[in-house]
């Protein structure tokens, strides 16, 4: 179970960097497309996509070993899909205030800094696009970061109802259907969305909305 969970939280943590990443690729290519090369170099983006993961492996790590020294000594049936933070520390019977302080603060930390240069790339792109004459400039741009944009709000909205909050407020029937929007949903329609730029995606769609309507 504590594999499964570090494992859990070490993937989810890395998927939240790798969109900040995303996110300040497309802050260079729109806001300084002449130095894009140089400042997003194969070597740069090695160290952004290195970092993802030795960060999000030490923060699972940290969580793994408070969750290890706990006792459970209650029922051992997690009403759920899979081991996780929220539900181990509400079925330990040992002081989990610790736990609990760490999930709140670091992890709201680790959370919340990817989110913050989220946000601040796109106020600066933002800003960047306003300058641009109304017409295909701004339409390009739109269609660059809508994507990105609307797999964050599917992701950070759903993080962020779950686990920056009291274990105590956790409620395992309706925090359950939203688990499954940033475990299932979300990643099966990751291809899709990124994909709706594409020529041939939009084509298939014009063709298909066309046959539902024949029909």
């Amino acid at each position: 179970c504590l594999t499964q969970m570090y494992f859990f939280v070490a993937f989810g943590t890395t998927d939240s960097f790798l969109l900040a990443a995303m996110a300040t690729d497309r802050y260079v290519a729109i806001c300084n497309p002449l130095h894009y090369t140089t400042t997003m170099s194969p070597r740069r983006c090695l160290l952004l996509v290195v970092t993802s993961w030795v960060v999000s492996h030490l923060h699972s790590l940290t969580h793994t070993i408070l969750m290890a020294r706990l006792s459970f000594c209650g029922s051992n049936i997690i009403h759920h899909f899979f081991c996780d933070v929220q539900l181990l520390l509400a079925l330990s019977c040992s002081d989990t205030s610790v736990n609990e302080l760490v999930t709140f603060t670091e992890g709201s930390f680790v959370l919340m800094s990817s989110l913050i240069i989220i946000i601040v790339s796109y106020v600066y792109i933002a800003r960047a696009v306003l300058r641009v004459p109304l017409g295909g400039g701004r339409y390009k741009v739109f269609s660059t970061c809508g994507s990105h944009l609307t797999v964050v709000a599917l992701f950070y909205g759903t993080i962020i109802s779950v686990y920056i909050r009291p274990s105590s407020t956790y409620s395992v029937t309706k925090d359950r259907v939203v688990t499954v929007v940033y475990t299932v949903v979300t990643p099966m329609l990751n291809p899709f969305i990124y994909s709706l730029r594409n020529k041939d995606m939009k084509q298939a769609l014009r063709k298909l909305t066309g046959r539902v309507r024949v029909t």
